[in-house]
């Protein structure tokens, strides 16, 4: 277990201690005590887990919420809370938070991968609560419009008797937490009628027009199992990392196993999707399945002395460094990749790297490239995504001070 300590450091320093102005707002303040029951009876929370040295966002916090009340009245529809983390570490423990502010949002209950990063003012945040109110799920008002979905997209489709149900009351909140990641459409009525044979139906589009639809085969007013459905459509094995969604991914604090690839380049991503899903399947939680664009990641390329012209290419990034899988066209055979991430939890790819092949593996011959091998493995690139230190007070080990 980490013992963390706050770094004595954040942009608003100098006058973060004890500022705070006065007004409208109703910041709910959450304690373990009651943490749970307020997020549970909230459709959206803008939860502020703050510490000592990061207050001066609050005033803002506080003049966003009145901007936010005006305009969403309804206490359960929208509401701003704050957990105060150097009273409440367990609650900042428990939320995996490690840097403040951290502003996280909350559906019934349930919180969203991703935190708010946007502009630190009232117009910014309160725009941002605008677009949560949006609803996610498009009307159709005609069959035809599936015709036109834009297939680069994953789409989810519900056929419903009516809107005022429970499955679509069910259907309609999972597609609010699943909103970034999915595109949900709907038809009622008359509309629908033709695909509900046999009661409301939902099904998943999945991206590119050869693979087949997938039909929702559980029951609609289960929230769990329909989210679970969803999410698993939704959220593919092997995501992109761009630079708008690198810190998140950094956040999660597993290493990466990236596929550089070429962006028009979908062969080689299909292979690796494949390979992924066939040996690494038990390795998901222990390591991030990742595709990057060659051109876009140039730098972590040039880093592990690669350029676009050497993809596609697959590295491993531990955070500390950098190591290369050797050969593309081996990604196929049996086995292979999975002992490359299997290396990497051993250790054995750091210990090869520092000190050449282990003992138990050298063959004749491999002595000669031992001086080679034996050096010291590149530092992380994707490290450099983590979270700015002049925009929040980071929370280290102790070890690392």
């Amino acid at each position: 277990s980490h013992v963390f300590s706050a770094l004595p450091y954040c942009l608003d320093h100098p006058i973060c201690m004890g500022l705070s102005t006065p007004g409208l707002a109703e910041i709910t303040s959450l304690d373990s005590g009651n943490i749970d029951d307020v997020l549970i009876n909230l459709g959206v929370c803008l939860l502020s887990f703050l510490c000592r040295f990061s207050q001066m966002l609050h005033p803002i916090f506080e003049e966003a919420s009145n901007v936010v009340r005006e305009e969403f009245p309804d206490t359960k529809q929208v509401v701003f809370a704050r957990v105060d983390c150097d009273q409440h570490s367990d609650i900042a423990q428990r939320y995996r938070i490690t840097k403040y502010p951290t502003l996280k949002l909350f559906r019934n209950g349930m919180m969203m991968k991703r935190e708010y990063r946007g502009q630190r003012s009232v117009v910014a945040i309160a725009d941002f609560i605008r677009q949560q109110q949006v609803n996610p799920v498009k009307e159709m008002h005609s069959l035809e419009e599936v015709n036109t979905l834009d297939r680069t997209k994953r789409n989810i489709i519900g056929y419903f008797d009516k809107k005022d149900s429970d499955n679509y009351h069910t259907y309609e909140k999972v597609a609010n937490i699943l909103r970034d990641d999915c595109t949900f459409l709907a038809a009622f009525g008359d509309v629908s009628q033709s695909e509900r044979f046999s009661g409301d139906n939902v099904i998943y589009k999945p991206v590119g027009e050869s693979i087949p639809d997938m039909i929702y085969l559980g029951s609609l007013t289960n929230f769990d199992l329909t989210y679970a459905w969803a999410q698993d459509k939704c959220v593919p094995l092997v995501r992109e990392i761009t630079f708008e969604n690198g810190e998140e991914l950094t956040e999660e604090g597993i290493p990466f196993l990236i596929l550089f690839h070429i962006k028009e380049d979908s062969e080689s991503l299909e292979k690796f999707q494949h390979e992924v899903a066939r040996q690494l399947i038990s390795e998901k939680g222990s390591i991030n399945f990742l595709h990057a664009d060659c051109d876009k990641f140039r730098h972590p390329l040039l880093h592990i002395q690669k350029t676009p012209a050497d993809c596609p290419v697959i590295a491993i990034d531990s955070f500390r460094h950098m190591y290369v899988f050797p050969d593309f066209k081996d990604l196929t055979v049996p086995g292979k990749l999975r002992q490359f991430v299997l290396d990497l939890h051993s250790g054995k790819l750091h210990r090869e790297f520092h000190h050449g092949p282990d003992p138990t593996d050298s063959t004749p011959g491999q002595e000669e490239t031992g001086g080679e091998v034996a050096s010291s493995p590149p530092e992380s690139s994707f490290q450099k995504l983590a979270p700015s230190e002049t925009r929040y007070t980071i929370l280290r080990d102790r070890d690392e001070l």
